[in-house]
Protein backbone atom coordinates (compact mmCIF):
# COMPACT_ATOMS: atom_id res chain seq x y z
CA UNK A 1 0.00 0.00 0.00
CA UNK A 2 2.80 2.22 0.85
CA UNK A 3 4.85 1.93 -2.20
CA UNK A 4 1.25 2.24 -4.48
CA UNK A 5 0.38 5.40 -2.53
CA UNK A 6 4.10 7.12 -3.34
CA UNK A 7 3.53 5.87 -6.58
CA UNK A 8 0.05 7.20 -7.61
CA UNK A 9 -1.03 9.45 -4.91
CA UNK A 10 2.19 10.81 -2.86
CA UNK A 11 0.18 13.29 -1.19
CA UNK A 12 -2.02 11.25 1.10
CA UNK A 13 1.36 9.93 2.68
CA UNK A 14 2.26 13.79 3.56
CA UNK A 15 0.49 13.70 6.96
CA UNK A 16 1.42 16.21 9.66
CA UNK A 17 4.03 14.36 12.31
CA UNK A 18 1.72 14.82 14.76
CA UNK A 19 -0.36 12.20 12.98
CA UNK A 20 1.98 9.96 11.66
CA UNK A 21 2.88 9.54 15.34
CA UNK A 22 -0.48 9.15 17.14
CA UNK A 23 -0.68 6.49 13.63
CA UNK A 24 2.09 4.88 14.85
CA UNK A 25 0.92 4.82 18.58
CA UNK A 26 -2.24 3.17 17.07
CA UNK A 27 -0.30 0.51 14.90
CA UNK A 28 1.53 -0.16 18.48
CA UNK A 29 -1.81 -1.11 19.76
CA UNK A 30 -2.58 -3.32 16.72
CA UNK A 31 0.51 -5.16 16.87
CA UNK A 32 0.02 -5.88 20.81
CA UNK A 33 -3.38 -7.16 20.05
CA UNK A 34 -1.61 -9.43 17.57
CA UNK A 35 0.81 -10.86 19.86
CA UNK A 36 -1.87 -11.32 22.55
CA UNK A 37 -4.37 -13.12 20.00
CA UNK A 38 -2.05 -15.43 18.86
CA UNK A 39 -0.75 -15.94 22.49
CA UNK A 40 -4.10 -16.92 23.78
CA UNK A 41 -4.53 -19.47 20.61
CA UNK A 42 -1.04 -21.02 22.16
CA UNK A 43 -2.13 -21.20 25.32
CA UNK A 44 -5.54 -22.03 25.03
CA UNK A 45 -6.98 -23.05 20.91
CA UNK A 46 -8.77 -20.91 18.57
CA UNK A 47 -12.23 -21.39 19.71
CA UNK A 48 -11.60 -20.10 23.28
CA UNK A 49 -9.08 -17.27 21.89
CA UNK A 50 -11.68 -15.60 19.39
CA UNK A 51 -14.84 -15.93 22.10
CA UNK A 52 -12.31 -13.66 24.26
CA UNK A 53 -11.75 -11.82 21.22
CA UNK A 54 -16.04 -11.50 20.93
CA UNK A 55 -15.73 -9.19 24.17
CA UNK A 56 -14.63 -6.49 22.31
CA UNK A 57 -18.14 -4.58 22.11
CA UNK A 58 -18.09 -5.23 26.57
CA UNK A 59 -15.01 -3.42 26.39
CA UNK A 60 -15.95 -0.68 23.55
CA UNK A 61 -19.25 0.54 25.27
CA UNK A 62 -16.41 2.49 28.01
CA UNK A 63 -13.27 2.81 26.03
CA UNK A 64 -15.83 4.98 23.10
CA UNK A 65 -17.52 6.97 25.70
CA UNK A 66 -14.30 7.64 27.68
CA UNK A 67 -12.11 8.98 24.78
CA UNK A 68 -15.87 11.25 23.07
CA UNK A 69 -16.36 12.57 26.50
CA UNK A 70 -19.98 11.16 25.98
CA UNK A 71 -22.25 9.18 28.54
CA UNK A 72 -22.47 5.37 28.33
CA UNK A 73 -25.32 4.38 26.58
CA UNK A 74 -28.23 1.61 28.94
CA UNK A 75 -28.78 -0.55 26.21
CA UNK A 76 -24.94 -1.02 25.63
CA UNK A 77 -24.14 -1.81 29.20
CA UNK A 78 -26.66 -3.75 29.27
CA UNK A 79 -25.49 -5.93 26.04
CA UNK A 80 -21.91 -5.53 27.65
CA UNK A 81 -23.23 -7.61 30.65
CA UNK A 82 -24.75 -10.10 28.56
CA UNK A 83 -21.49 -10.72 26.65
CA UNK A 84 -19.50 -10.78 30.05
CA UNK A 85 -22.10 -13.48 31.24
CA UNK A 86 -21.41 -15.53 28.52
CA UNK A 87 -18.08 -15.14 28.95
CA UNK A 88 -18.20 -15.81 32.37
CA UNK A 89 -20.03 -19.16 31.41
CA UNK A 90 -16.82 -20.25 29.09
CA UNK A 91 -13.96 -19.37 31.91
CA UNK A 92 -16.36 -21.37 34.69
CA UNK A 93 -16.37 -24.57 32.14
CA UNK A 94 -13.28 -24.30 30.38
CA UNK A 95 -11.22 -23.80 33.84
CA UNK A 96 -8.02 -25.17 32.24
CA UNK A 97 -8.40 -22.31 29.34
CA UNK A 98 -8.46 -19.42 31.99
CA UNK A 99 -5.35 -18.26 31.32
CA UNK A 100 -5.36 -18.44 27.52
CA UNK A 101 -8.81 -16.95 28.01
CA UNK A 102 -7.52 -14.26 29.79
CA UNK A 103 -4.94 -13.04 27.55
CA UNK A 104 -7.58 -13.13 24.40
CA UNK A 105 -9.95 -10.66 27.19
CA UNK A 106 -7.16 -8.70 26.99
CA UNK A 107 -6.77 -8.47 23.06
CA UNK A 108 -9.92 -7.76 23.12
CA UNK A 109 -9.58 -4.68 25.10
CA UNK A 110 -7.14 -2.91 23.04
CA UNK A 111 -9.36 -4.48 19.66
CA UNK A 112 -11.41 -1.53 21.51
CA UNK A 113 -9.15 0.81 21.74
CA UNK A 114 -7.68 1.78 18.13
CA UNK A 115 -11.03 1.83 16.20
CA UNK A 116 -12.17 4.90 18.62
CA UNK A 117 -8.75 6.01 17.75
CA UNK A 118 -9.10 5.47 14.26
CA UNK A 119 -12.91 6.70 14.56
CA UNK A 120 -11.88 10.50 15.60
CA UNK A 121 -8.52 10.42 12.94
CA UNK A 122 -10.58 9.59 9.66
CA UNK A 123 -13.41 11.80 10.70
CA UNK A 124 -10.86 14.62 10.61
CA UNK A 125 -10.11 13.61 6.94
CA UNK A 126 -7.49 11.90 6.84
CA UNK A 127 -7.01 8.91 4.43
CA UNK A 128 -7.35 5.49 5.75
CA UNK A 129 -5.08 4.10 2.97
CA UNK A 130 -2.53 6.41 4.51
CA UNK A 131 -3.48 5.79 8.17
CA UNK A 132 -3.10 1.93 7.04
CA UNK A 133 0.32 2.58 6.03
CA UNK A 134 1.89 3.92 8.94
CA UNK A 135 -0.20 1.77 11.34
CA UNK A 136 0.60 -1.85 9.65
CA UNK A 137 4.52 0.46 10.02
CA UNK A 138 3.66 0.62 13.77
CA UNK A 139 2.31 -2.65 14.13
CA UNK A 140 5.14 -4.65 12.27
CA UNK A 141 7.69 -2.75 13.87
CA UNK A 142 6.36 -4.25 17.76
CA UNK A 143 5.35 -7.41 16.10
CA UNK A 144 9.43 -7.53 14.67
CA UNK A 145 10.96 -6.59 18.25
CA UNK A 146 8.66 -9.27 19.79
CA UNK A 147 10.27 -12.04 17.71
CA UNK A 148 13.36 -11.29 18.00
CA UNK A 149 13.13 -10.59 22.09
CA UNK A 150 10.80 -13.36 22.69
CA UNK A 151 13.02 -16.44 24.10
CA UNK A 152 10.34 -18.85 23.00
CA UNK A 153 9.39 -18.36 19.32
CA UNK A 154 11.38 -20.48 16.98
CA UNK A 155 11.42 -18.12 13.54
CA UNK A 156 11.10 -20.06 10.42
CA UNK A 157 11.73 -18.49 7.32
CA UNK A 158 9.13 -19.31 4.58
CA UNK A 159 9.28 -22.16 2.24
CA UNK A 160 7.50 -22.19 -1.16
CA UNK A 161 4.60 -23.48 -0.33
CA UNK A 162 4.11 -20.55 2.38
CA UNK A 163 3.81 -17.63 0.04
CA UNK A 164 0.21 -18.06 -1.27
CA UNK A 165 -1.30 -18.13 1.60
CA UNK A 166 0.82 -15.37 3.35
CA UNK A 167 0.25 -13.24 1.04
CA UNK A 168 -3.41 -13.95 1.34
CA UNK A 169 -3.38 -13.22 4.98
CA UNK A 170 -0.94 -9.81 4.06
CA UNK A 171 -2.74 -8.71 1.31
CA UNK A 172 -6.95 -9.85 1.67
CA UNK A 173 -7.42 -10.33 5.16
CA UNK A 174 -4.69 -7.31 6.69
CA UNK A 175 -4.20 -4.81 3.80
CA UNK A 176 -7.95 -4.39 2.30
CA UNK A 177 -9.71 -5.88 5.59
CA UNK A 178 -7.95 -2.69 7.72
CA UNK A 179 -8.48 -0.14 5.43
CA UNK A 180 -11.74 -0.85 4.48
CA UNK A 181 -12.58 -1.38 8.25
CA UNK A 182 -11.03 2.54 8.80
CA UNK A 183 -12.80 3.94 5.68
CA UNK A 184 -16.47 3.05 7.60
CA UNK A 185 -15.42 4.06 10.51
CA UNK A 186 -16.05 7.55 8.81
CA UNK A 187 -20.35 6.37 8.85
CA UNK A 188 -20.13 3.55 11.64
CA UNK A 189 -19.49 4.24 15.65
CA UNK A 190 -16.59 2.13 17.17
CA UNK A 191 -19.13 0.06 19.12
CA UNK A 192 -20.93 -0.57 15.61
CA UNK A 193 -18.04 -1.79 13.73
CA UNK A 194 -17.01 -3.68 16.87
CA UNK A 195 -20.04 -5.40 16.82
CA UNK A 196 -19.89 -6.53 13.35
CA UNK A 197 -16.41 -7.96 14.20
CA UNK A 198 -17.69 -9.86 16.69
CA UNK A 199 -18.72 -12.51 14.11
CA UNK A 200 -15.49 -13.60 13.47
CA UNK A 201 -15.82 -15.82 16.19
CA UNK A 202 -19.02 -17.43 14.44
CA UNK A 203 -16.97 -18.21 11.00
CA UNK A 204 -13.49 -18.98 13.17
CA UNK A 205 -15.22 -21.75 15.15
CA UNK A 206 -16.73 -23.08 12.70
CA UNK A 207 -13.34 -23.51 10.80
CA UNK A 208 -11.58 -24.56 13.74
CA UNK A 209 -14.28 -26.90 14.60
CA UNK A 210 -14.16 -28.68 10.54
CA UNK A 211 -9.71 -28.20 10.56
CA UNK A 212 -8.94 -29.25 14.01
CA UNK A 213 -11.69 -30.72 15.48
CA UNK A 214 -11.78 -28.81 18.15
CA UNK A 215 -15.24 -29.38 19.36
CA UNK A 216 -14.01 -32.74 20.88
CA UNK A 217 -11.95 -30.69 23.56
CA UNK A 218 -14.60 -28.18 24.31
CA UNK A 219 -17.66 -28.76 26.68
CA UNK A 220 -21.08 -27.73 25.30
CA UNK A 221 -21.54 -25.05 27.78
CA UNK A 222 -18.66 -23.02 26.14
CA UNK A 223 -21.33 -23.55 23.00
CA UNK A 224 -24.01 -22.06 25.25
CA UNK A 225 -21.71 -19.16 26.01
CA UNK A 226 -20.32 -18.50 22.94
CA UNK A 227 -24.46 -18.12 21.44
CA UNK A 228 -24.87 -16.12 24.67
CA UNK A 229 -22.59 -13.79 23.11
CA UNK A 230 -24.02 -13.88 19.25
CA UNK A 231 -27.42 -13.10 20.72
CA UNK A 232 -26.14 -9.97 22.13
CA UNK A 233 -24.14 -8.70 18.86
CA UNK A 234 -27.53 -9.69 16.80
CA UNK A 235 -29.55 -7.56 19.45
CA UNK A 236 -27.54 -4.22 19.29
CA UNK A 237 -28.43 -3.14 15.96
CA UNK A 238 -31.86 -3.94 16.87
CA UNK A 239 -31.80 -1.61 20.17
CA UNK A 240 -29.95 1.22 18.86
CA UNK A 241 -32.26 1.37 15.60
CA UNK A 242 -35.49 1.72 18.59
CA UNK A 243 -32.97 4.49 20.51
CA UNK A 244 -32.49 6.00 17.28
CA UNK A 245 -36.05 6.19 16.54
CA UNK A 246 -37.01 7.36 20.30
CA UNK A 247 -34.84 10.50 19.74
CA UNK A 248 -36.28 11.29 16.19
CA UNK A 249 -40.04 11.10 18.06
CA UNK A 250 -40.81 14.85 18.78
CA UNK A 251 -41.86 15.86 22.28
CA UNK A 252 -45.40 16.37 23.11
Amino acid sequence: MGLWLAAKRPALLRLAKSDILKSLGIGLIIGLHWICFFTAIELANVSVALVGFAATSLFTAFTEPFFDRRRVRAHEIILGLIVGGGIALIAGIETHYLLGLSVALFCAFLASIFPVLNHRLVNRGLSSRALLVYEMSGACLLAALYLALAPHIDFQRPISSDWLPLLTLALLCTVLAHTIHIHLLRRLSAYTSSLALNFEPVHGIILAALIFHEYQDLHPGFYLGALTIIAANIAQPILERRRLKATLVPSP
